[in-house]
């Protein structure tokens, strides 16, 4: 039987452009259209959260020589649930990363009122059957140990602190905790709100707080939400409750309230989440009668303008280091894997480094910025009933389709 050559990526769609000879790795193979050239550099991702895996899988399924440093000593399973919407479920199928028996499928998000009242329906699933991708709610940790099976063992160094970087016009290279370096041809911090890669190249860091909070727990509920396809989000003048299910039997359920910025914790969060919204229509009441201290977690918000140009030279970031905002848009996840997915195809368009950077900023910079700008107003957790029961649910609803598309750069280059 004759041996069939390996098929790499651009027998699909992908276009390689010759590079400058003697700058990086060229490796010639055998592609269905003949033998093709194709660029490998060698990354440095630091952080080895949704950003820095995501752009992991897909630079390494381009060839590229990829090491990734996270300072944890091991993956990052803590943190609740997180909602996929298509464009995060679209970029994980193109990066080989199957979310099949995992989370919850969600087809429809409705509001009501603190007392029960109905407000409003949005059908997310119209925006799911436009784009060909579902939304999927499931816990962080599930979405982490996807990106990171296949990986091989060697990609990813735990207990890896990085405090600095330089580079020159040739290499860059990151410094760590421990007094070692690593050298590569361009380095992409995605190590958080609390970047060290961001702060070296941005001057500092330039989030503040937006002045609201989540508490929020992901455990067994047993009410209907939890074994459904929807989401629920209570409103009031308290804050904003919500709830989603995410597989497993759990519930994701979270409050958003004001938090002035130095305020205390309370010795007991879910005594105080009780006294601020025990008196709430059902299904709250249930839920904060079976929460248990250990269940609940506290993240204030953060937010600050994301600028066109987010590195230099060599060095570039991604995922909350590039753009924090608060979660009320749900877009976290799925802004990170749109840096993965736009660096990736930047660094197929163009064999210099530095001109991929730039190119990956300015395709991204613009999109992040809206969905940032947006979620760090807080407009949702803000109480305002008039404006939901006045808005029809199929105008909310193909605006939500509509705004998939304006914020996600993968959504923008599907056929219209």
């Amino acid at each position: 039987m004759a041996m069939v050559p390996p098929l790499c990526s651009c027998l699909a769609r992908w276009q390689h452009r010759p590079a400058v000879a003697g700058r990086y790795a060229i490796r010639d193979h055998w592609c269905g259209a003949g033998v093709c050239r194709e660029v490998a550099v060698r990354v440095l991702v630091i952080g080895a959260g949704i950003g820095g895996l995501g752009a992991a899988r897909a630079l390494s399924r381009d060839g590229h020589e990829v090491a990734v440093f996270e300072r944890a000593g091991h993956l990052r399973t803590a943190g609740g649930a997180l909602t996929l919407w298509s464009n995060g479920t679209g970029i994980l199928s193109e990066l080989g990363v199957s979310l099949d028996g995992v989370g919850a499928p969600i087809e429809m998000l409705q509001v009501q009122r603190w007392d029960g009242r109905f407000l409003m329906s949005i059908d997310v699933a119209r925006a799911a059957s436009r784009f060909g991708h579902p939304h999927v709610l499931l816990p962080r940790r599930r979405l982490l140990e996807r990106l990171a099976d296949g990986l091989p063992l060697s990609m990813v160094t735990f207990g890896r602190a990085c405090t600095g970087m330089a580079q020159d016009a040739d290499r860059v290279r990151a410094e760590f905790d421990d007094g070692t370096t690593a050298s590569g041809d361009l380095l992409i911090g995605a190590d958080g709100h609390r970047s060290v890669v961001r702060d070296h190249l941005w001057g500092g860091d330039p989030t503040v707080p937006s002045g609201w909070a989540t508490w929020q727990g992901l455990s067994a509920v047993p009410i209907d939400v939890t074994s459904s396809r929807r989401g629920l989000m209570v409103a009031g003048g308290a804050g904003m409750c919500g709830l989603m299910p995410a597989g497993e039997g759990l519930l994701q359920w979270w409050f958003d309230l004001r938090w002035p910025a130095g305020d205390r914790l309370p010795a007991s969060p879910i005594a105080d989440l009780r006294q601020r919204f025990g008196h709430w229509a059902a299904p709250v009441g249930e839920v904060l009668a079976t929460a248990h201290e250990a269940d609940v977690e506290f993240f204030a918000h953060y937010r600050h303008r994301v600028p066109r140009c987010w590195g230099t030279g060599r060095a570039t970031v991604a995922g909350d280091a590039a753009h924090t905002m608060p979660p009320t848009r749900a877009q976290g996840a799925n802004q990170a894997l749109e840096d993965a997915w736009a660096l990736a195809g930047a660094l197929r368009a163009t064999g210099d480094v530095s001109a991929a950077l730039r190119r990956y900023e300015r395709a991204r910079s613009r999109r992040a910025a809206l969905v940032a700008r947006v979620a760090g107003s807080e407009d949702f957790n803000r109480y305002r009933p008039a404006m939901f029961g006045l808005t029809p649910d199929a105008l909310v609803s193909r605006y939500n389709t509509r705004w998939l598309k304006q914020v996600s750069n993968y959504l923008a280059a599907m056929p219209a």
